[in-house]
């Protein structure tokens, strides 16, 4: 894989050099010193992921990263000093579609394998995302047969671009909203209880983390809250899974979809936002095979169409529609008792 770096620090631009020639599978194709040179030699030279910085002059990496996906797309990982410090701007830069997150390597002193697994990691994950390949599904899940109940749930994916397109979905729906949500975002565990809290702050519902053992309930949105994979269990709780370990995404939007498809007694709706990649496409098929509504967002208002496009084309989305008619479109179907008198 080709690799740019965007970063005006000469020592942290060494420590990237250094952490990458720990892969032999990765080469840096250039070095740029702030985000407009960063936009100019992806225009030209596009690499297979660009390691972003978001503290430049001329031009920060939030707004270099809406430029270069907005004129020449690629995978973009945010790499700077204490990323659990700028969660705000690491949103803000997934909004416009950087697919992730992780603190610059500081390879003195220390191991330099395990300093830079973190970064490397994160680089994995990329190629198999713009490899596009098909996540493999857990054989272990057997769809079962819907059944009568009247509960209803929401059971909600996104990558890139997610934290904004799922402050716009949630801010559609009343404080009231009848039915309980589940979120799953490709988000590190690092992020993940501020990305809750930011979300919070901007909604009308209540809106935390995911704890194990917990049964959905109306009046909240959970969040996947760790690198360990949600699941919704026959019991009806929810529960973390290390397994399946294949899954380089963690958490996985498929197998938590594919745990509702198994194991929701009442009715579902499946939603699939913004994202690079397949994952979560498998997922929304096995709900919709159980007869269970799919919604899918639509090409225009994505910032990145990746997962919803492989929904659509697996025939998974019941309905394709635009971000901002998604929201209304839970709440004609779910009704608060706010909305209706």
């Amino acid at each position: 894989m080709r690799v740019g770096i965007v970063n005006d620090l000469p020592l942290a631009v060494a420590s990237l050099r250094r952490a990458l020639m720990l892969d032999p599978s990765l080469e840096v194709a250039w070095v740029a010193e702030d985000g407009a040179q960063a936009v100019d030699l992806c225009a030209r030279d596009k690499p297979d992921v660009v390691l972003m910085d978001l503290m430049m002059p001329v031009m920060d990496g939030v707004e270099a990263t809406r430029r270069i996906m907005a004129e020449s797309p690629c995978a973009i990982v945010i790499v700077t000093v204490d990323v659990g410090r700028h969660t705000a701007r690491v949103f803000e830069a997934m909004g416009h579609g950087a697919v992730d997150a992780v603190d610059t390597p500081a390879l003195g002193g220390v191991d330099p394998q395990q300093a830079a697994a973190p970064l490397l990691r994160k680089i994995r994950n990329v190629a198999w995302l713009i490899g596009e390949r098909v996540a493999p599904r857990n054989e272990s899940v057997r769809v079962a047969t819907p059944s009568s109940g009247s509960r209803a749930l929401i059971a909600v994916g996104a990558s890139a671009g997610g934290p904004p397109a799922l402050a716009q979905l949630l801010a559609a729906l009343p404080a009231d909203f009848p039915v309980p949500i589940v979120l799953v975002q490709h988000v590190d565990a690092m992020f993940a209880e501020g990305m809750a809290k930011w979300l919070n702050d901007q909604v009308p519902l209540n809106v935390r983390i995911a704890r194990e053992g917990e049964m959905p309930r109306a009046g909240s949105a959970l969040l996947a809250g760790t690198n360990d994979h949600l699941r919704l269990c026959a019991s009806g709780v929810l529960s973390y899974s290390a397994a399946p370990r294949e899954m380089l995404y963690r958490p996985s939007i498929d197998v938590f979809f594919e745990s509702v498809a198994a194991h929701w007694r009442g009715d579902a709706v499946g939603v699939l936002l913004t994202g690079m990649g397949r994952d979560g496409a498998l997922g929304l098929k096995a709900l919709r095979d159980r007869g269970m509504l799919t919604i899918a967002q639509d090409k225009d208002s994505c910032a990145v169409y990746g997962m919803p496009k492989a929904a659509a084309e697996l025939g998974a989305a019941v309905e394709i529609k635009p971000l901002a008619s998604i929201g209304p479109r839970l709440c004609a179907m779910y009704p608060s008792p706010s909305q209706r008198y």
